[in-house]
């Protein structure tokens, strides 16, 4: 009887949350419980349509949400991360971490 190989590792990436810029928004909004659209933009240092974009995927996703108000009469777009989405970023950081771990061995040769 022969065993089945493990697959890569590289294989549990999840594509939705791997994006560099989507992995910036769901690592920020993890370290808080709500968030500026502004302060986002301005953290991740992204343009207004590149981050809207962005936020529409992964509110699509069900992992972020999208919450608009006014204040003083001026629109005000709060983010905050769901709980999917934090099971999201855990998942992608446990498939980074098992992959780092597969490589690290290999690259210190070198």
């Amino acid at each position: 009887m022969t065993s089945t190989p493990e697959s890569h590792p590289a294989l549990s990436l999840d594509e939705t949350t791997h994006q560099r810029v989507r992995l910036g928004i769901l690592a920020v909004l993890s370290e808080t419980t709500e968030c500026t659209f502004a302060a986002l933009r301005d953290q991740l240092e992204l343009t207004d349509g590149n981050l809207s974009r962005h936020l529409r995927v992964l509110e699509e996703a069900g992992l972020v949400e999208v919450r608009k108000t006014f204040e003083d009469r001026r629109p005000r777009t709060w983010l905050k991360l769901t709980r999917n989405g934090r099971k999201a970023l855990r998942a992608q950081l446990d498939a980074m971490e098992k992959l780092l771990a597969r490589l690290r061995p290999g690259t210190e040769q070198d």
